[in-house]
């Protein structure tokens, strides 16, 4: 078994990465879980599968359980679906003591810990991530959050798990499309943080060859992320270039409705834009943007900017996490592994992305 320590200043806690994990989930947690209730908070994908697995072996160690459903999909990030995880909360009586566990993907990461994060001020979190995407990158750096109409993760908070359980073999059963949506933030690591990592990344022309050694980049994207987490826990600096692709990206997911493009593919087609901006403002040589296409192209990712109407993707880039009142902080590249935040005044970014959108 790997194991990856997130040490902040003022918790610590484990992320634990080994095949066949899953299966022994019940008797690791038994520590953490011993008389306390847990209620299990999946996806109506996930639940008659998985959620039952993991009910009936926390049940078998005599663990007080429950299960709640959400519907599957990013519409669930929402004030109406937390309210009602709320309310589950309350019935099962779930108190600051007891734990609640984020069965699933991101999405169901983000809802689940911001809701542990605000119920009586902060109850007890867990996170077991399914997909790829949220074993590399949501399970991990306690980042949670609720989106609004005008724009994604806007109601948040930074509230860590207390472990965190990668099971890589659960990636087995996942649809082609959400693995390569998960390559999208295996890519954006490999171009924050040096050559290595995306060189090799090269070498993985297909789903097969990469699950050969899918164990070895999960934790490497972890252990990155533990790296920057601990430099910079609340996003204040350095933390930022997590965002790679990231502003443009969440901006295709709401120009969209969040129907058209999942999480991974509107990051790869940001971080292609935000590699063509960094070439227009002179920051980085052609061969960069190319380079980052063509692998993300070889991952079965989307590269092509669709047709959006400038003013309503500029509008959602201003409302961004990372904007000021007349400025806003942009990620940009320099070369492989070599990422710099930049800020810029509100109108001449807004001049790139209209001028760009309209070529």
């Amino acid at each position: 078994m790997q194991k990856i320590d997130v040490k902040l200043t003022h918790k610590n806690y484990p992320i634990y990465i080994e095949n066949g994990l899953f299966k022994k989930a019940g008797s690791i947690l038994s520590e953490f879980l011993a008389e306390k209730k847990v209620i299990i908070v999946t996806d109506s994908n996930l639940s008659s599968s998985y959620g039952n697995e993991l009910l009936q072996s926390l049940r078998a160690d005599k663990i007080e359980s429950e299960i709640y459903i959400i519907p599957a999909g990013e519409k669930s990030k929402s004030i109406d679906v937390l309210t009602k995880l709320y309310n589950s909360f309350a019935g099962f009586g779930i108190t600051r003591n007891d734990f609640v566990i984020a069965l699933g993907g991101g999405v169901t990461g983000d809802l689940t810990g911001f809701a542990a994060s605000t119920w009586l001020r902060g109850t007890g979190f867990i996170q077991i991530p399914t997909s790829l995407l949220s074993m590399v990158d949501s399970s991990i750096g306690g980042k949670v959050a609720i989106n609004l109409q005008i724009g994604k993760n806007l109601v948040g908070s930074f509230y860590h798990p207390e472990v965190v359980l990668i099971d890589p073999v659960l990636l087995e059963t996942i649809p082609n499309r959400y693995f390569a949506d998960g390559m999208a933030e295996v890519i954006k690591y490999g171009c924050i943080d040096g050559t290595e990592l995306f060189d090799s990344l090269k070498n993985l022309k297909n789903r097969q060859s990469t699950m050969k050694v899918i164990d070895s980049i999960i934790f490497r994207c972890c252990d990155i992320k533990r790296r920057i987490v601990e430099l910079d826990e609340r996003e204040s600096n350095i933390r930022m270039v997590l965002n790679f692709g990231h502003t443009i990206g969440h901006a295709i997911e709401k120009y969209f409705d969040y129907k058209k493009y999942t999480h991974g593919e509107a990051v790869s087609l940001g971080m292609v834009f935000i590699a063509e901006l960094s070439h227009k403002l002179g920051y980085c040589n052609k061969d960069i943007p190319d380079r980052i296409t063509i692998l993300l192209k070889q991952s079965g990712l989307p590269v092509v900017i669709p047709e959006m109407e400038p003013k309503a993707v500029i509008d959602t880039v201003f409302v961004d996490k990372k904007a000021r009142t007349n400025d806003i902080n942009l990620i940009l590249i320099k070369d492989i592994g070599n990422v710099i935040i930049e800020k810029f005044p509100k109108d001449k970014i807004g001049g790139h992305i209209y001028e760009m959108l309209n070529n």
